[in-house]
């Protein structure tokens, strides 16, 4: 298995603004890691192509991807850091950066910076196994030792997954390397079910990497459906408090239903049933904005005539205009029209814009 140093740890956590000091670390290793994990892609790939072993290709160019993938997140990283002029907003956006989805390739999609450097770590160990390009290959002594190693990784991977199977496929793989140590110290010849064990290994650890990830989305966009969906079912009464005044204060209003969000359930927990149930869910918050709009608009309509109104008639005081009875008639018109209830906003419209008429500055020698 490669030798190659593994991806660093990352400092903090998923919201929280990590120290400058750890974050400077963490970005120097990362550099560091990535131009050490590249040069060792570059030799395996060059060994694959030589090699001509079928299926390997395959292999080659998802770990590149991966690398891809993260030493464009590093990228974003460097320029947020800005040098160390990063402020704590921008360190926890740093961290967002770091524990986050990466987007973009489905291949990687899914994962979070972290989850795509140990999974290239893990890719890069499986081909290493598979193509015999380790220089350490006839070292059986420094082979358990990373067998080991990554055993101990995937019992970790195995354990963030909280599935049973997982810890029992991992504990297979150890009583295999035991095994296979037992049998080295008798002098056996276990050149060949090494190689497979590394192989299994790394691909366990690969399998487990994913699993994690895929886990952790899940249960990040589960959380995120019972927060909108909560949010959803304390926002509709407010909106349905709405649309009963505008039906009682306002001439035909309009005939929108409120949306009630617990008529979906609960937020299911499989990721099929989540997808569609967010889906949903977007269609009833899109649905409670558009009655929200359709029964605030004729009340703050209405709010702004009257405000429009006394406008008109603080100009009329100022002009000379309000003693006019024809202005007194125009303002009593547009007010009745205004507190009637139901408020018939098309006739208060009109008898506000008639007034706007009546108040206008008389022509010089008529005042």
């Amino acid at each position: 298995m490669s030798r190659t140093r593994r991806a660093p740890a990352p400092p903090g956590a998923l919201g929280v603004a990590a120290e400058p000091a750890a974050l400077l670390t963490y970005l120097t290793d990362l550099q560091a890691w990535l131009d050490a994990r590249r040069a060792d892609l570059d030799r395996l790939d060059t060994a694959a192509r030589q090699s001509g072993a079928d299926g390997v290709t395959a292999d080659v160019v998802l770990a590149l991807t991966l690398w891809q993938a993260v030493r464009t997140r590093a990228d974003e990283l460097v320029e947020v850091w800005d040098s160390g002029r990063a402020d704590a907003v921008a360190r926890e956006r740093m961290s967002q950066l770091v524990w986050g989805r990466l987007g973009g390739d489905p291949a990687t999609s899914l994962l979070s910076l972290v989850d795509a450097a140990r999974l290239c770590d893990a890719q890069a160990d499986q081909l290493a196994a598979r193509l015999s390009f380790d220089p350490h290959a006839a070292d059986v002594t420094a082979r358990f030792r990373a067998l080991a190693a990554g055993v101990v990784r995937a019992e970790d991977a195995a354990r963030a997954t909280a599935t049973t199977e997982d810890d029992d496929a991992v504990a297979r793989l150890r009583d295999r390397l035991a095994r296979l140590k037992a049998d080295a110290a008798r002098g056996a010849d276990v050149t060949g079910p090494l190689g497979a064990l590394e192989n299994e290994v790394a691909r366990t650890e690969r399998d487990l990497i994913v699993a994690t990830a895929r886990s952790r989305s899940l249960a990040r966009d589960r959380e995120r459906a019972v927060a909108l969906r909560a949010a959803l079912a304390d926002r509709a009464p407010v909106i349905q408090q709405v649309a009963d005044r505008c039906r009682r204060e306002i001439a035909d209003p309009p005939r929108l239903a409120v949306p009630d969000v617990t008529r979906l359930g609960d937020v299911p927990r499989e990721p099929d049933r989540l997808a569609t149930y967010v889906t949903r869910l977007g269609a009833v918050e899109r649905a409670m904005e558009r009655a929200e709009d359709a029964y605030t608009a004729p009340l703050r309509e209405r709010a702004e005539l009257r405000y429009r109104v006394k406008n008109l008639m603080t100009k009329a005081q100022g002009n000379g205009r309000a003693a006019s009875s024809t202005v007194k008639a125009g303002e009593d018109e547009a007010r009745e029209a205004l507190d009637a209830t139901p408020c018939d906003l098309t006739l208060a419209r009109h008898f506000t814009e008639q007034l706007e008429t009546l108040v206008r500055d008389l022509p010089e020698g008529h005042r």
